[in-house]
């Protein structure tokens, strides 16, 4: 356990120039303690470990010291190849560097290693795009894709409702949600990010002006928390709803999962029924209506009243169709 601790350790302070103690700390998930009891420990070792004292010090290596621990194991070499979505690199041009990188990778690796790609693929398969939709690529997407690599700015003509825009981007990172794929970008001279689907654009060009980015930037954490945003946003309508042990269940499945539990986390005790009563926010009664209909008789709706009617007209003509 410590011995690996210490390989990655020397890995990361030779991958970089410096590192603080609580930058070491957080990439080990370790203390800060331990950090410099491994610090000593390397440098015990004959590993040229430097430590430098004050607000801007930290820990480096002297001299350009490499390592010769760069060996993988069986199972970090067989997660290598698991990292590349291969849809999505040949959707944004890039299957060709891919497969080269992939070739040099197996190229490097010891020989009883070589299969790792093959064992691989043979048991772990990503399929990006949802059920029952048809994949189609942007055709843009490639140009865009280019341009999030070399961070250079890009002059985009974007399709919103039933007009077209103009903007100076600077695209910072795109992401691929249920074979749906976006743009995380900002306006040139604007603070605010903002995210565009690759399907809209219908013009890009690349300039030659790079932009500078911001390091600060976390893709994975703003999109985590603009997808949650919108999620929240379309949920404008509330209704009412006695649910079953068993509709409370299926609840999630139904209607929008982070909505669904936090119903149910404010619901009160059940009823002599077994039932719970909750206030859920929905898109719209409409779709309201679509969604709780697959709960069958495990929900009834209490508000609003023209949705409870709606669902009292559904069982008389359920009743119709069926009989007694």
């Amino acid at each position: 356990m410590r011995a690996a601790r210490l390989i990655r350790m020397v890995l990361l302070l030779q991958s970089r120039s410096a590192m603080t103690a609580a930058e070491l700390a957080r990439e080990l998930e370790v203390s800060e303690r331990t950090v410099t009891r491994d610090a000593q420990a390397l440098s015990e070792a004959g590993v040229p470990v430097y430590a430098e004292r004050g607000r801007a010090g930290g820990y480096r290596l002297i001299g350009g010291y490499r390592t010769g621990l760069t060996g993988l194991a069986r199972g970090e070499a067989e997660a290598l190849f698991l990292s590349g979505a291969p849809g999505a690199l040949r959707e944004m041009g890039l299957e060709d560097a891919a497969s080269a990188a992939r070739l040099k990778v197996s190229a490097a690796l010891l020989p009883s290693l070589r299969d790792a790609s093959r064992t691989a693929a043979q048991r772990f398969h990503l399929d990006a795009p949802g059920w029952f939709h048809e994949p189609r690529t942007p055709e843009l997407l490639p140009a865009v894709a280019d341009a999030v690599w070399d961070d250079r700015r890009i002059d985009a003509r974007y399709r919103s409702r039933d007009t077209e825009v103009v903007r100076e981007l600077e695209p910072y990172g795109l992401v691929l949600k249920a074979g749906v794929w976006y743009l995380c970008a900002r306006v040139a001279g604007q603070g605010a990010f903002r995210v565009y689907r690759i399907d809209r654009f219908t013009a890009v060009e690349a300039g030659r002006e790079r932009f500078e980015r911001d390091e600060q930037f976390d893709l994975p954490g703003f999109w985590e928390e603009r997808a949650e945003q919108f999620a929240r946003s379309i949920l404008r309508a509330e209704v009412g709803i006695r649910l079953s042990k068993e509709g409370a269940r299926r609840l999630p499945h139904a209607v929008d999962p982070l909505a669904a539990r936090e119903a149910l986390a404010s619901a009160g005790p059940a009823d002599d029924e077994g039932r719970v009563t909750v206030t859920l926010p929905v898109e719209s009664e409409e779709v309201a209506h679509t969604q709780l209909t697959a709960l069958g008789p495990e929900v009834e709706v209490l508000t609003p009243e023209s949705l409870r009617a709606r669902f009292s007209d559904d069982a008389r003509r359920l009743a119709r169709l069926y009989g007694t």
